[in-house]
């Protein structure tokens, strides 16, 4: 009865800050069109939902390490493996913002599907041929410095443990030879599991920024995932205690 009550609670508090939030993503967005170019103020605002998003009670703990580890002068693909809906909040409280790729049914939710769009995040849609044509809509941001992430394992795990990933980041950044960041992420699926609508009062969540990976190292797009969903599921392991 209190785990409900606790997540009526929290989707209400979320309900409040989408609604809050929306106009100045709308504003900043209309005030930035004609110079912002990746849209990258409504993004900050976004930001700012997502501070508040992780912090609806204080029986959420964060823990963020590694991040000196990102070059900003080096055009970079993060990537990261997805657990819970709150992967994207948590993973937004690095000191950058990131462009993000999600899926494409994301769009038409009402109010979140606008922020999507509002804040130049990527839409595919994962089962279509034409996912990894659209990923190219992303070489020119990157070029530019404006880094990305992707979860390549395609949609969140229903028990917390690593999937195989798909190859879209790790063509891309073999093809243009952008650096691959990896994160490892723990302990959001204790706050909200996949697939599921009752959160937990309290919960540890992890976040690693993890020593970036130069394509160039590796003879094969395949060897280079392979190495990449290694280390992740290394790290997760080590932050489970296992």
């Amino acid at each position: 009865m209190k785990r409900a009550l606790f997540s009526i609670y929290v989707w209400m508090y979320y309900s409040i800050l989408f609604a809050v939030f929306f106009l100045p993503i709308l504003f900043t967005y209309i005030i930035g069109y004609p110079f912002d170019k990746y849209h990258k103020i409504p993004n900050r605002v976004l930001g700012m939902m997502a501070w508040c998003m992780v912090r609806a009670t204080p029986g959420w703990k964060m823990d963020i390490q590694g991040v000196e580890k990102y070059d900003r002068s080096e055009p970079t693909i993060f990537i990261g493996n997805h657990e819970s809906f709150l992967d994207i909040p948590l993973t937004f409280q690095l000191p950058w913002k990131m462009k993000w790729v999600v899926k494409k049914s994301m769009a038409f939710i009402p109010v979140m599907g606008w922020m999507v769009g509002l804040t130049g995040q990527l839409t595919i849609d994962r089962k279509s041929k034409s996912a990894l044509k659209r990923l190219s809509n992303l070489v020119d941001p990157i070029k530019n410095l404006v880094p990305v992430m992707i979860f390549p394992e395609g949609t969140r795990s229903l028990d917390g443990k690593v999937k195989a990933f798909k190859n879209g980041a790790f063509l891309l950044a073999m093809e243009h030879g952008f650096k691959i960041q990896p994160l490892a992420i723990e302990g959001a699926h204790q706050a909200l599991a996949s697939g599921s609508k009752l959160f937990r009062t309290r919960a540890e969540l992890k976040l690693r920024v993890l020593d970036a990976v130069d394509p160039g190292d590796f003879e094969n797009m395949n060897a280079l995932k392979e190495h990449c969903r290694n280390i992740i599921i290394d790290e997760v392991n080590r932050l489970k205690g296992i």
